[in-house]
């Protein structure tokens, strides 16, 4: 007898059906009681979708029927045994979830919370002023192009410092993002770095004005000089929590820093780079000094160091002829005191409100250096009086905010670094702006955030990320 198209479908859903039980099983044994229980269920809705399609047909009793009513059977058995298990299931899964709960509720408490935000705003504001200030000081010197640099473009400088101050932000959001215990780890290793860097220096460097302080890399330069600042403060910071016991001896409080100090600066005298020298040994000083090591060491070394300044005074003479500039700048109009004495110009020309935004004289050529190192003087030219005190206002308490979160840190090594930071910021500003004043002898120290420079504002900015990656740890605390 021809079976008709309708017996032909029933029975290849009947097989269908009797397969899919045969595939939910094997599943079902390896899997937990939840995936029987789904499974079964699936199984189930698919049978009874096929049963009224079965009577429908009038198909006569056959094996794959009887195969596909066994499996049916027993697949209503498996979820009559799940149905019964659900109980204990439910109460498995409610325990599961209340342990889960309690453990997120534990790590949520030790988990970091977010960065410090009146230190961010400071920063940002700072930073969003100073690139501001670059674009003012720079374009007459971009314009004229006297060192045929920038094609006559008034926007060089402008344009290439926005793109650093861009890719800072993101570093610093990125360094805030990082745990502590991330730089705790690879400071030694960075420490080394720079030091091979400062190897590098007189062999591959860059010569300009006089000086090897950068190493070329394509059409960008790098200025090892600045990794070394912040190698300083994390190596030290280290050492000093490994030795915490014995800090106030000799050989653990002093010795291991000076040996390292010794070899930076001897780098660096070679350079020559004797404003780094200067800012490098000053936070290391205070870095041995938060360190807890003894006050008499402490001021045997800042006299050896002293003592150390004034030989290499003496040995090389340009250095020495700073002194006598500084002085008397006025000795000298034309020669080496020209950018002092164009530097107080600058300053005197701008009274107390200032010629406003933009509206410098002395950055026409007149001024060296004026969107770098003497970018402060075109400052108080456009900004008066008024505008510097807020400028160094706002440095004061990002400065006061730093410390702040450095006194608060969730451990010892988080304070030991926001104070070096906040210590390496405050030394750039006191120093740069003396120098510009001419209350210290004239030497290149950058003001952070203003002055245009790759290397220095980028990492600057991964150094207020840090602050902030510390930051972070004293709000977790505090929320536990």
């Amino acid at each position: 007898m021809m079976k008709t198209n309708i017996q032909r479908k029933g029975e290849l859903f009947v097989f269908l059906g009797a397969l899919f039980w045969s595939l939910n099983a094997p599943l079902i044994k390896f899997i937990s009681l939840d995936a029987m229980l789904v499974c079964g269920l699936r199984s189930l809705i698919a049978g009874v979708a096929l049963l009224p399609f079965l009577f429908r047909s009038k198909l006569r009793f056959s094996k794959g029927m009887l195969v596909y009513l066994i499996a049916y059977a027993s697949l209503c058995l498996s979820i009559v045994l799940a149905l019964r298990q659900t109980s204990a299931v439910i109460a498995i899964g409610m325990q599961y979830g209340s342990t889960r709960l309690e453990q997120r509720e534990t790590k949520d408490k030790t988990k970091r919370k977010g960065m410090d935000i009146p230190f961010f705003v400071l920063v940002m504001l700072l930073l969003t002023i100073g690139v501001t200030m670059v674009l003012s000081a720079s374009f007459a010197r971009a314009y004229y192009d006297p060192g045929n640099i920038t094609g006559g473009k008034p926007t060089y400088y402008f344009i290439r410092q926005l793109l650093v101050a861009a890719l800072g932000t993101a570093a610093m959001i990125f360094a805030s993002r990082l745990p502590m215990g991330f730089y705790k780890r690879f400071s030694i290793p960075l420490l080394i770095a720079a030091i091979v860097l400062l190897m590098l220096v007189p062999i591959i460097g860059t010569n300009a004005n006089g000086a090897k302080r950068w190493i070329g890399i394509g059409s960008l330069t790098l200025q090892p000089s600045e990794i070394a600042k912040i190698s300083v403060i994390l190596s030290f910071a280290v050492i000093i929590c490994k030795n915490r016991g014995r800090m106030k001896t000799f050989r653990y409080g002093i010795l291991p820093f000076v040996a390292i100090l010794l070899v930076i600066v001897g780098l660096l005298v070679l350079e020559p780079h004797f404003s780094a020298s200067i800012i490098i040994v000053a936070i290391g000083g205070v870095m041995i000094f938060l360190g807890g090591a003894r006050l008499i060491w402490f001021i045997a070394a800042a006299v050896a160091a002293g003592g150390g300044i004034a030989v290499l005074l003496t040995m090389f003479p340009y250095a020495s002829s700073r002194i006598t500039t500084w002085l008397d700048p006025f000795s000298s109009t034309s020669d080496e005191g020209y950018q002092i004495v164009q530097s107080l110009y600058t300053i005197g020309s701008g009274g107390l409100t200032g010629l406003g935004l933009g509206q410098s004289r002395q950055k026409y050529l007149y001024l060296p250096e004026e969107h770098n190192d003497f970018i402060f003087s075109v400052v108080c030219e456009e900004l008066g009086f008024i505008g510097a005190v807020l400028i160094l206002t706002l440095f004061a308490l990002l400065i006061i905010r730093g410390y702040w979160l450095a006194m608060h840190a969730a451990d010892r090594y988080g304070f030991l670094v926001g104070a070096g930071i906040t210590t390496l910021l405050a030394i750039q500003v006191i120093l740069n702006v003396a120098v510009v004043t001419n209350l210290v002898p004239c030497t290149g120290i950058s003001l952070p955030f203003f002055s245009y420079g790759g290397t220095a504002l980028l990492i600057q900015m991964a150094q207020m990320g840090i602050v902030l990656s510390m930051s972070r740890d004293i709000h977790a605390k505090r929320a536990g």
